[in-house]
Order: structure tokens, then C-alpha cells, then sequence
């Protein structure tokens, strides 16, 4: 969960920062449609091939000016999985994307694959949890493509807090928690849980929960990729950040409400655009770097580089509203207080103990590079949930790539991937019986 710099906090019991963004933010954007519509009907005009301008020096600028200043001041929607087919066992199967369980703040998508005959090998149940910190859960459209072929996959879709009506009330960490138990129950046990990043608290809580409570339904595995599971170790700009502001600098500076007519008009939320702003600022010369990069590949008709840069942009600036409950909760719970890692979590008044995970399997991943969850913080879960035998957990280092390496790229696809799926494997084959112990 990336946490952008913000400036200084104002003085005690002064006007928050933060309260009327959302609305000038809003503001801001309306007034420029006009432009970003000038700039288009420009854009055209000189990429007309009737228009002597068009194959000039002048003209290609132009229309690159154009395209960049549409594609730096839009609002960007939630992206497609574009996910239509897969090769399993070398025949090409269809996807269809469909929720199988659904509240008012997540749905869980199955990725169903419509088989002309079954597959040969046992296809493992795996539910991955996306993130819940700012983009949507197709930025793991490449952690899904990767499972695909052989895992019947399920993944978290999280909504947009602006785009919940404040009738279906609040969101915060513990009804995380409760969602994640919730669809554990709707594929009864009989599944994989792989956390990518921020998901790894709730997702070890949950399953402690129900290893607490004897439940028949836990995961035959848990995978923790990148998460914050204790930020004391190795800790990383965002960490620090979050322990020298404070709970009370973010609730003031970066919670504001959302403005009409969205549906979700009144509800505290921390938006998309200033979690933007974090994403942005942590590497600012990179992206400023890409955005020239597009320009000139603009210029000099260079199709490939740009659709790629367009590509990764789409998903990049993407971004939705976290419910300011659930967003101050978990800064407070896993960056400031480290209440995981000190055994204080709780959930809803009873307290987190990973001690009680006995029956599952647990595979940790790290980037060597992270930036965002230091070497070391996920690692943390194996020494929290002691009573997981040694023969059944793993920790993975993968060599040479940053945050978003660890769940995505291609030496996921060729180094970690593998890894985790022969662990699943593994892990299904040695499983404990799901009956209820204790």
C-alpha cells in the first residue's frame, strides 16, 4: 500500500488538506474536457493523410503533442481482463469471466474454462487476493495468465469505494478478513490462497481465525507474496514515512469524501488520484523518462513501442477509492503498530494468534529489489506461524527484480511461477483432512 508524500501536516486543529481535494480535483477535470476534445480533433487533423502537414516534421510533433496531453489529463476506467482463451495441454481453451460471490465491496471472479474434455492432470483450485491499494485486480492480469494453464483460478475483485452507495456501510480491516473467510467457505476448503502484497495481513489473519475456531474450510496452502507481513525488518521508504507521520497526519491530510453525483457521494474515502500521486512521485524520473520516450516513438512512427507504452499506462493510471476506515486501519495495524508481528492484532475484540495454523502449507516470496515490502517482511510470517512443520513451508527469494517482479514479468513466469505451482502441488498431495480438529 504505497503511501505518497503529501507535505507537511497543517498545525493542531487546523483545516485538513485534504477536504475539499476531491472536489477541486473533480473541478479540474471537467474544466479540461474541452481541451482534451480541441486536442483529439488536433491529433486527427494532423494524422489525416489528405493533410499536407501530416508527413511533416511539424505535423508527427503535433499529433504526438496532441496524444500525450489527451493521455496525461484523462480519467482512466477500470480496465478489461481481455483474457479470452488459454492453451491447456496444447489445446486452446475459452475463458469466460464470471462472479461466483459477491458484496457490496468485492466480487470473487472465476476465470471458467470451457474444456471440449477434461483435462488429463489435476488442475488445482487456486484463489488469488489482489490488492486493496489503489489499482484494480487486473494488474495481475499477468499472475492470473500465468496460473491459468494449469490451476482453475479465482481472484478478488474489489470495488471502488466511490461507487458504493453509504447505505451499504463500512469497509474496514476486519470485514476484509470476513470476505476472505466468506469465499474460503464458497469453494470449501477445497482451494490455494495466494496473497500478492498489502492481502498477506488479512489473508494470514483470516486463516488463523479459522484454524482458532477448528473451521473445516481452510486452504490446503498459503501463499504470501510481498506483503507487509513486519515492517520492522528491513523497512523501506514507505514504512518510514508511515512512522514518522502518524495515524493522525494521514486522517487529516489524505482522507477526504466523495463529492456528487457519484454513487458513493459522503463516503470518507482516501481516492485514486492522490494514491496516484504516491505511485508517481516514488519513481517520478522514471515515468517522466517513459513519457518522453513516447513522444519521440510517436514521432518517429514507431507503432510497437507506443501501444506498448499505452498498454502499461492504461493499467498504471488506473486507480480506485479505498473506504477511509479500511485505509487508516491498516496503516495504523501494519505500518505504525506492527500488531501482526507483536502478536496484538485482533479480530472484531479477539486477538490474531498465526500460532494456531497447523493444517495448511505456507510458500513466502520476495523481490530482491522490493522497494516497497523489504527483504525480510514477508519471511516473517514462518517464524509467526510456528506450529506449520518445517517440511511444509518455503521461503523464495526471486534474484534481481523489484515490487512488482515478485508477482509479474517474465522471470515470474520462468523462475517463481514454476516454483509456487510444483509447491501447490505439493502442498494438495500432503494435505491434512479437511474434517474440523481439535
Amino acid at each position: 500500500m504505497p503511501i505518497g508524500e503529501f507535505g507537511e501536516a497543517p498545525a493542531e486543529g487546523g483545516i485538513s488538506f485534504s477536504a475539499p481535494l476531491y472536489w477541486m480535483y473533480e473541478l479540474a477535470h471537467a474544466s479540461l474536457n474541452p481541451l482534451r476534445a480541441a486536442a483529439d480533433a488536433t491529433k486527427l487533423m494532423f494524422q489525416n493523410p489528405v493533410n499536407p502537414f501530416t508527413h511533416t516534421q511539424i505535423g508527427k510533433q503535433m499529433a504526438a503533442a496532441c496524444e500525450l496531453f489527451e493521455r496525461t489529463t484523462r480519467r482512466y476506467g477500470k480496465p478489461d481482463w481481455d483474457l479470452h482463451e488459454v492453451v491447456v495441454e496444447g489445446a486452446r481453451v475459452p475463458v469466460h469471466v464470471q462472479s461466483v460471490w459477491e458484496k457490496p465491496f468485492c466480487r470473487m471472479l472465476h476465470f471458467e474454462r470451457a474444456f471440449a474434455r477434461p483435462p488429463r492432470e489435476h488442475q488445482p483450485r487456486v484463489l488469488i487476493v489482489a490488492p486493496m491499494s489503489g489499482h484494480y485486480a487486473t494488474l495481475l492480469r499477468g499472475t492470473v495468465e500465468a496460473f491459468l494453464p494449469s490451476h482453475e483460478v479465482y481472484i478478488t475483485d474489489w470495488t471502488d469505494a466511490r461507487m458504493v452507495p453509504l447505505a451499504e456501510g463500512r469497509f474496514d480491516l476486519d470485514d476484509y478478513v470476513d470476505y476472505i473467510i466468506e469465499m474460503l467457505h464458497v469453494l470449501d476448503g477445497n482451494v490455494h490462497v495466494v496473497a500478492v502484497c498489502q492481502p498477506s495481513v488479512p489473508v494470514m489473519s483470516a486463516v488463523s481465525v479459522m484454524e482458532s475456531e477448528h473451521d473445516p474450510f481452510v486452504p490446503y496452502s498459503m501463499t504470501l507474496m510481498g506483503g507487509p507481513i513486519d515492517t520492522r525488518r528491513n523497512p523501506t521508504i514507505v514504512n518510514q514515512l508511515a512512522e514518522k507521520r502518524g495515524i493522525d497526519w494521514f486522517r487529516r491530510n489524505v482522507i477526504t469524501h466523495v463529492p456528487f453525483p457519484h454513487p458513493g457521494f459522503g463516503r470518507a474515502v482516501y481516492p485514486g488520484f492522490m494514491q496516484l500521486n504516491g505511485f508517481m512521485t516514488m519513481n517520478l524520473d522514471r515515468h517522466i523518462e517513459a513519457h518522453q520516450n513516447l513522444f519521440m516513438h510517436l514521432v518517429d512512427g514507431d507503432g510497437d513501442s507506443a501501444q506498448k507504452h499505452r498498454e502499461f499506462y492504461d493499467e498504471y493510471l488506473a486507480v480506485m477509492d479505498l473506504t477511509g476506515e479500511f485505509y487508516l486501519q491498516t496503516v495504523d495495524a501494519v505500518f505504525v503498530r506492527h500488531l501482526l508481528p507483536k502478536g496484538e492484532m485482533t479480530h472484531r475484540g479477539i486477538r490474531v494468534d498465526p500460532s494456531k495454523i497447523s493444517r495448511i502449507a505456507l510458500m513466502t516470496v520476495e523481490g530482491e529489489n522490493d522497494d516497497i515490502s523489504g527483504l525480510g517482511q514477508t519471511e516473517a510470517a514462518h517464524g509467526l506461524c510456528s506450529n506449520i512443520p518445517d517440511a511444509r513451508r518455503i521461503h523464495y527469494v526471486q534474484p534481481g527484480v523489484g515490487h512488482y517482479g515478485v508477482f509479474n514479468g517474465s522471470r515470474f513466469r520462468a523462475e517463481t511461477y514454476p516454483r509456487i505451482a510444483a509447491f501447490l502441488r505439493d502442498a494438495e498431495r500432503d494435505a491434512m483432512p479437511r474434517a474440523a480438529v481439535g
